[in-house]
């Protein structure tokens, strides 16, 4: 079942965050190279400190994300 798109995703407020659902890599050379998508990007729901709140409009899966992981 798909969910609707949450009404507090702000669309123009736009990450480049994989999708715990998804695989975008496995057919788009632009993600697999680990790139920003023009095709491939999650809304920003909310966010706190450095926990974002995260909704992929291709699959409406919702999750939380914290940005110090992505940094090494």
């Amino acid at each position: 079942m798909r969910l609707p798109i949450d009404p507090q995703a702000d669309i123009a407020r736009r990450a480049w965050v994989d999708c715990p659902s998804c695989d975008d890599a496995r057919d788009c050379t632009v993600c697999a190279d680990e790139r920003n998508c023009r095709e491939h990007w999650r809304c920003l729901i909310s966010s706190k400190g450095t926990v974002v709140h995260l909704q992929c409009p291709g699959c409406t899966h919702i999750w939380s994300f914290d940005t110090r992981r992505s940094r090494a």
